[in-house]
Parts: structure tokens; sequence; C-alpha cells
């Protein structure tokens, strides 16, 4: 058995892609459980967010199933495969076990480090799991990815900084302020940039906001989306004492605020600090306001300036994580030899507990004058011999499974206990009697781009 991950995200598909392979959450079900019945998959997830849609599937060969999972999402979603196909990745053992780990690590995402996905990842294995779409091999597969993912954020400060402008509107806020709990906003202007980063600013505590724009129409329409105030922009600068923080990004061709402005805004507010925010290219706010006490300015490459270097603290602490994911990967492996030898053991155990009957049957024909008492101490003692002889072999072979030549290793352990016929009546040959172990295991000499059907490989 095999693992393969296929999808599709922000970096392989346009959103006028992505968005026409989205599933309503009502329909989850149907779809796992129709991905259930395309031929060879045994396992499968479906991970469905704006930014990817994700199908992973343990199959029992691994030609043709990313032709039948194409064919399941042209059927599905009713677009032809020539319009999807080149937007497509496949990965395959390893590579989709990695894949996998840095998803839900935050490596993979848009905003790297991010948290949204792992809480994503988990809710897509649990209702996999609820409609009985996971087994063996998954449900420790992505419990151990889960907990890798806690561990990344717990473990690291790869969330910890700001990674977008607005963020970083926040985060430099937060240095002046301490808490946005009460503090009233002014937006000049109702630029994309300027709404999102009053958004930021009400989820940490901001309460009130003023809009101000020079068509009062629209500054009612973006005033209605936080209950807030709506002005011309003439008004702003009277109101501008009330509040304390302004955002400005308007396009004007002149400052809509100038250092004089602020300064009769200021003698209405002595004590009280002001976090002027300029996203305007050209500026909006007059660059001598920045030296007025108690005034806080920053434009568009001061706050740039704190993401790229945020940006980089993420990826070292992103370093560190790819080591854990390593790490994980490796145990994972060695669980899928360790789980593979069961099959072995057990075919040991019951080798010999049927021996150890028929011999013990045998004697009591024999000696019929024994009585129960007799019978029970000679059944412990002659079982305990049989442990004991049986205690070493196993942990060796435990031991030696896990080993590189695991699978060798489980093959001459099988002759030289003759157990080969009994793993045949259970349906395997010895050397896949692990439960399919060496088949899951991770194939450390994957290639990518040998995929051999036309799909874009993407590198991880």
């Amino acid at each position: 058995m095999h693992v393969m991950a296929v999808g599709l995200n922000y970096r392989t598909a346009p959103v006028e892609v992505r968005e026409k392979f989205t599933f309503a959450e009502q329909d989850l079900p149907k779809a796992l459980a129709e991905l259930k019945q395309i031929k060879g998959v045994l396992e499968a997830v479906l991970l469905a967010t704006c930014n990817r849609t994700e199908f992973y599937v343990v199959v029992d060969r691994l030609p043709m199933c990313g032709y039948f999972i194409r064919s399941f999402m042209e059927q599905w979603f009713g677009v032809p495969q020539s319009e999807f196909t080149q937007h497509l990745y496949i990965y395959e053992e390893d590579q989709a076990i990695e894949h996998l780990f840095r998803v839900a690590a935050g490596l993979d995402s848009m905003v790297l480090g991010e948290t949204q996905i792992l809480g994503q990842v988990k809710n897509a294995f649990l209702l996999a799991q609820q409609e009985k779409a996971t087994g063996t091999y998954f449900n420790r597969l992505f419990q151990q990815v889960i907990t890798l993912g806690k561990r990344a954020h717990s473990e690291t400060s790869i969330g910890e900084s700001a990674v977008s402008v607005s963020y970083a509107a926040v985060e430099l806020g937060k240095r002046i302020f301490g808490s946005f709990s009460g503090k009233k906003v002014m937006i000049l202007g109702a630029g994309k940039m300027s709404e999102l980063t009053v958004k930021h600013l009400f989820a940490n505590g901001a309460e009130e906001v003023i809009v101000a724009n020079r068509t009062l129409a629209r500054a009612q329409e973006l005033a209605s989306k936080f209950n807030g105030t709506p002005c011309t922009m003439d008004e702003a600068a009277q109101r501008l004492g009330e509040v304390d923080i302004v955002i400005s990004s308007t396009g004007a061709e002149g400052y809509v605020l100038k250092s004089s402005e602020v300064s009769e805004a200021m003698k209405k507010r002595p004590s009280r600090p002001m976090f002027m925010i300029d996203i305007a290219v050209p500026r909006d706010l007059d660059p001598l306001i920045a030296g007025q006490a108690n005034v806080f300015l920053y434009d568009i490459d001061d706050l740039e300036g704190i993401v790229e270097s945020n940006l980089a603290m993420r990826r070292n602490e992103a370093a560190k994580i790819e080591v854990m994911i390593m790490q994980d990967m490796e145990a994972f492996a060695l669980w899928l030899q360790t789980l593979g030898v069961k099959p072995v053991i057990r075919a040991l155990q019951e080798k010999a507990t049927t021996i150890h009957e028929d011999t013990l049957q045998s004697l009591f024909n024999k000696l019929p004058e024994l009585d129960e008492r007799q019978r029970t101490v000679i059944r412990r003692l002659t079982r305990s011999i049989v442990n004991q002889m049986m205690h070493d072999p196993i942990n060796r072979i435990k031991e030696m499974a896990a080993e590189k030549n695991g699978s060798d290793a489980l093959d001459m352990f099988s002759q030289i206990f003759a157990l080969e016929d009994q793993l045949l009546e259970d349906g395997k040959q010895p050397s896949e009697a692990r439960e399919a172990g060496e088949e899951h295991k991770v194939r450390t000499s994957s290639v990518p781009g040998k995929v051999s059907y036309p799909v874009a490989q993407m590198s991880v």
C-alpha cells in the first residue's frame, strides 16, 4: 500500500480555477464516500480551504490512481480535465507525507506560519474518521501530523510576529497603547488596506470608528461595517482630537492632513498619544507631523520594513520546524516497520500455542492418571518454557525489522520458524506480513518529477 496526495493550491492555480473546486460543507461526507469507492483507494482524507483543495489517499497501487482521482474531480465538479490538470500536483510516499506535515505546520501557507490551517487539517481528519474513511495508516499519520503542528507553534516563534502590513500596524499600535480597548479610530479614505487594518484593530479591542471620505456615500457604506460614524474629509480635521488612531489611504495628490492641523488637535489631548498610519502612495500625511510630541507617525515603508524583518524571523523558525518534520517522518517510518512485524510475531505465537496444546494433549492421553491440579501445573510450566524460548527471538525481530533491511530479516525469520504457510493462510506473502508495513513505509528514494502520468509536479 502507498500514500498519495493530489491537489491544487494558491501557488499552482489562480483563484478563478480554485473557486471551481470548492466543497459545500454538507457535501463532504458524500465526497469522502465516493472517494472510497475509487478503485484502489483504501483510506481518504479531503482537505478543502479557500487556498487549497487536496485529496490524501492510501492506495493499494500507484499506477492509474492519479487518473482515477482526476476523473472523480471532473465528474464531481463538472470541469473537464483539460482545464485543471496543468494546475494539479501529485506527491507519493515520503513526498506526500512531508507535504502534509508542512501544510499542517503552516509552512505551505500563503502567510508563512499561519495557524488556521492546522485546525482545518484537524477537522478534515476528524470528519474522515467519523465517516470511516480512514484506517490504521491515516489514523496514526494524521494524529502525528496534528501533534507536530501544535508543537511547531508552541516550541517556536513562527506565529508571533506580523507578516502583513495591516498586522504590522496593529503590532506597532500595541507597542504604543499596550491595549486597544476603548480606543477610537479614524479612517481617511476608504481603501481596502485601511479597511483591513481597522478590522484587525477591532479584533484587538478598538471600539469606535469615524470614516472620512470625499464621497459621503462611500464613507457611509464603510462606516456601516463597523457601526461607525461617516463624515466628509473637511470635517475630519475638526474631529481629529477625538481619536487615538488615524489610518489614511486616500489616493489624493497632496497631503490631506497638515502638521498644523495635527498640532491643533493635540492641544485638546496633551497627555494622550496619537498613532497615525499613512498607507497611501503618494503620502497623505505631512511628514512633519512625526516631529510632534506624543504623535507616532508611520508610513508604508516603515510597515513593510517591519514585515520583511518579521518574515526573515519566521523563515528562521521555519527551518527549525523542517528539522522537527524530518524527525517525525523518521518516527513514523519506524512505526510502520514495527507495525509490519506484528503479523509475523502473531503467526509465531499462534504456531507455538498450537504445538504446545497438541503436545500437552498427547502427554495427557499417555498419562490419564494425572489429576486436574497436576495437569494445571504441567500446563503452566510448559507454557512458561515456550514463552521464555520465544522472548528473545521476538525482541530481536522487532529490532531487526526497524533496520534498513527489515524486509529481508522478516523473510528469514519466517523461513527459520516455517511460518510461510500460516502467513499465506492469512492472505499475505511472508514479506507482505507487516500489514504492508514495508509498502507503507516512507520511501526515501522517491524521485520528484517521476510520476507516471502527465500531472505537474510541484516541489515542496
